[in-house]
């Protein structure tokens, strides 16, 4: 189950990611109730994963999913440029993320 939360939580990490970089500095009202919403979920859930779960590959786990769904939500959206070579990039930092929970005992 402490596997399944950290994935959510790095799920969420995209999102207030996301939202704050919507947020233009906190100014807007919607992206930043957005934001610091996500970031209580997101950290909520590392924390109660993280019982569980050595630190450091949770932790590595969690920033990763987070970093490689903002960036893919990011091509998906048109904010950022897609490339072969990014995807390459990506889908490796997927395939480290999945090594780490198959080499955590």
């Amino acid at each position: 189950m402490s596997w399944i939360i950290l994935v959510v939580s790095g799920l969420f990490e995209a999102v207030w990611a996301t939202a704050l970089s919507q947020s233009q500095g906190l100014t807007r009202l919607v992206p930043s109730v957005v934001f610091v919403s996500g970031l209580v979920v997101s950290m909520a859930g590392l924390a109660l994963a993280l019982k569980e779960i050595p630190v450091g590959t949770g932790y590595a786990v969690w920033v990763g999913i987070g970093a490689a769904t903002t960036a893919v939500w990011a091509m998906a959206t048109g904010a950022e440029p897609v490339s072969v070579v990014r995807m390459l990039l990506l889908m490796g930092i997927v395939g480290c993320v999945i090594g780490l929970k198959l080499a955590t005992p």
